[in-house]
């Protein structure tokens, strides 16, 4: 039996709460609902992200007819979560090593790129943006903490934009942040002559601000910033303890960095900003610590707060919304309301008008479970939404008899999660928790498609369980060599003190690292980052210069502790250390390296927000060695989102599996699939060009250990 949370009901919280969601009770102004979803320039179709095309030329009937119409074969390869723009005849994306490109959407032509290294390691990419005022055409997209601006037609910087075609992203953070880890993996959204730009920073102590800047198109420079961690005496300050939390050395983030969704009749901007940093323990931010993990509704001329709601209090599970909302409209009493819905992590759908601020469904605080560990204080409730249901199982639905079927080992397994705290927001602790939905979340990235008229969300879900502990910190010796130091502190809990990593969970072992990469490579992915791996720009050259010398040494049969023969520098130790550490991010999985939870693993879902009922819901993936023997579809991770189209379609890709497939909208039956040269992590983009149609999609594979690849293929009819 589903597992019922409790529901509290106190006063003084419900007064804190109505603080919390800031929401407006003014009458709605004029709602016009977008006009034109034939083409794709916006990143994920529409700047209300809603993944919806009306073009039909592709039909229920004719989709088993699709084949391949070019393939362009990028100069590197590896993880490609890009979604593609297309501008008239031109597409334009961004390659595994962050070069920008322009095809010819018809045939796949090469017409330009940018970028003149095939060793990039600064991050992954979801996309570009495009801008145009006349003849004046740009294409924006970063490269590490820079924005570039390149005119559309060349690839060539534009000059008049910033430093020769570039403007720093730490231009409107504090001086403090000069020289910490900021990027940005996602597109910035346009708005008139404004892009307003997520960032993407250091989830640890001493991370930079997370504000939401907009930057001027035209000169590079900042025009407005909304701060999301509140000087003092400022709204939203009240929530810390510390109501001077800005200028702590410890707290940062609270960032956004799955992106932004426009009204642009009503010219509202909704940001969706994760957690405050550090990660998992929060003694050193006390309180509900808004503007972390909520929604912002922002004047996108001036920054200006509307109204927000905050999702999770006091993060201490990175419950950070993982995708942008999407923009659409619901009937209530028969009458049409402007909704924004955002999906989360947790599995969670959240609906309000988008005007107002005002919840479409009933939200209940809920109590949860208190925090064990010494300074920690999480909140004591957590808001719910009535409905919709969630789209994923939760760790309290789970019991004995959840345990994979397909499992070795069932005893071991049956015994980690007897002892693991399954319950509803069960706070990190010295024992195991069960997370589920896991660290990626139910909901990621991808995001969810949406029917902007008809008020029906598509979302695809993964449900991977994850073991979340913490230990207390070992304090570092300032005796070891300073390489060993820096390793420790910044490198361990993912690569595991051993340096054997946890490549089930996508963290690899840094033995042989020497026949991977060549010093300088190496430096330059320490200062950088690399796919999900954050730079360390904070590591003095010394520092950086002993970390390289500790790894090829330990590769050389060195051991722990032996004297290095490097320029010693500063001893790399932080003024502070958390006193409690995240003990590195582990999938429950069995000894075969399947989720050890029964299926579904992977799910996709059609929720009506008209009425907050599901139309349908299927697998989606499948495990190729259980369907070898002959066991029913399980589904599998997913990374990536959906598109949906007016006349009755769904194109998905996003699985482990490396199929592209195609689904009825209204009843989720499978009508065409097709195995792909590599997954494709990423989202298609439906256009139109040449009088024809056509469906894109970057397959980079390289994530979830599956072989990286470097093609962009675009399908056709026959």
């Amino acid at each position: 039996m589903k597992r019922q949370p409790t529901v509290t009901r106190i006063p003084a919280l419900l007064l804190l709460l109505s603080l919390l969601a800031g929401c407006s009770e003014s009458a709605d102004t004029a709602f016009t609902a977008p006009e034109d979803f034939t083409a794709w320039s916006h990143y994920l179709g529409d700047p209300g992200r809603s993944h919806f095309s009306t073009l039909d030329g592709f039909t229920p009937e004719n989709i088993s007819n699709l084949e391949v119409a070019w393939e362009y074969t990028a100069p590197d390869s590896g993880q490609m979560q890009m979604n593609p723009l297309v501008v008239d005849t031109v597409l334009f994306g961004v390659t595994a090593a962050l070069r920008a490109f322009a095809l010819d959407a018809r045939t796949g032509e090469e017409l330009w790129v940018f970028g003149d290294s095939l060793k990039a390691w600064h991050s992954t990419s979801r996309g570009l943006s495009y801008w145009e005022e006349g003849d004046d055409r740009r294409i924006l997209y970063t490269m590490g903490s820079d924005l570039w601006a390149l005119d559309a037609a060349t690839g060539k910087p534009v000059a008049g934009f910033g430093d020769g075609g570039r403007t720093d992203l730490r231009a409107g953070l504090p001086e403090s942040a000069a020289e910490k880890f900021v990027i940005s993996n996602t597109p910035g959204t346009v708005f008139k002559n404004l892009i307003i730009m997520p960032l993407r920073v250091s989830e640890g102590a001493g991370a930079a601000p997370g504000d939401i800047i907009a930057f001027d198109i035209k000169t590079g420079k900042v025009a407005w910033v909304f701060k999301t961690l509140p000087e003092a005496g400022t709204p939203g300050s009240e929530t810390w303890e510390n109501p001077d939390i800005r200028r702590s050395p410890v707290v940062g983030a609270a960032n956004n960095w799955a992106g932004m969704a426009l009204d642009a009749k009503n010219e509202i901007l909704y940001v969706p900003t994760g957690s405050a940093a550090p990660d998992f323990y929060g003694g050193d931010r006390r309180g509900a610590n808004l503007y972390a993990n909520t929604l912002l509704a922002l004047d996108a001329n001036t920054g200006e707060r509307l109204w927000h709601f905050q999702f999770t209090h006091h993060d201490i599970w990175d419950r950070d919304p993982p995708a942008p909302p999407n923009l659409l409209t619901v009937r209530r009493d028969n009458k049409p309301v402007p909704a924004v819905a955002q999906v989360t992590k947790q599995g969670y759908v959240y609906v309000f008008n988008r005007l107002t601020g005002k919840p479409l469904f009933d939200i209940e605080e809920v109590a949860v479970p208190p925090s064990t560990l010494t300074g920690e204080a999480a909140w004591a409730t957590q808001p719910i939404p009535v409905k919709p249901a969630p789209f994923a199982r939760q760790a309290g639905d789970l019991t004995e008899a959840d345990i994979s079927p397909y499992a070795p080992g069932r005893d071991s397994l049956r015994a980690l999660f007897n002892r693991s705290d399954t319950r509803l927001y069960a706070p990190p602790s010295l024992e195991p928790v069960l997370l589920l939905p896991g660290y990626d979340g139910a909901a990621e990235w991808g995001g969810a498609a949406a029917d902007p008229d008809r008020g029906i969300l598509y979302v695809n879900s993964n449900e991977m369980a994850w073991i979340l502990s913490m230990d207390e910190t070992e304090v570092v010796s300032g005796n070891l060599p300073p390489g060993e130091q820096a390793y420790l502190i910044n490198c361990a809990v993912c690569h595991r003190p051993d340096r054997q990593g946890v490549a089930a969970s996508g963290y690899p072992a840094l033995t042989g690292v020497g026949g991977k990469y060549t010093p300088e490579e190496l430096r330059a992915l320490i200062a950088n980052g690399k796919g999900m791996m954050p730079g360390f720009p904070q590591l003095s050259g010394a520092e950086q210069e002993a970390l390289i010398a500790f790894l090829l040494q330990q590769e050389q049969g060195a051991t722990p502790g032996d004297k290095q023969e490097v320029a010693a520098g500063p001893a790399g130790i932080p003024e502070y250390q958390v006193p409690y550490q995240h003990t590195g991010y582990h999938k429950f999985l069995d000894s075969n390296g399947l989720p050890a939870i029964s299926p579904p693993w992977g799910t996709l879902h059609a929720i009506d927000l008209n009425t907050g009922e599901y139309l349908w819901q299927v697998t989606l993936g499948d495990t190729e060695s259980l369907k070898a023997a002959g066991h029913p579809p399980t589904g599998c991770e997913n990374y990536g989102g959906p598109v949906v189209t007016e006349n009755g379609l769904l194109f998905i890709a996003a699985t482990k599996d490396g199929y592209f497939r195609t689904f009825d909208r209204h009843t989720g039956a499978l009508l065409w699939e097709q195995a792909l040269p590599a997954p494709a992590f990423a989202t298609p983009a439906l256009y139109e060009a040449g009088g024809r149609q056509y469906i894109a999609l970057a397959c980079g594979g390289e994530k979830l250990g599956t072989p990286a690849g470097n093609k962009i293929i675009a399908y056709t009819l026959k």
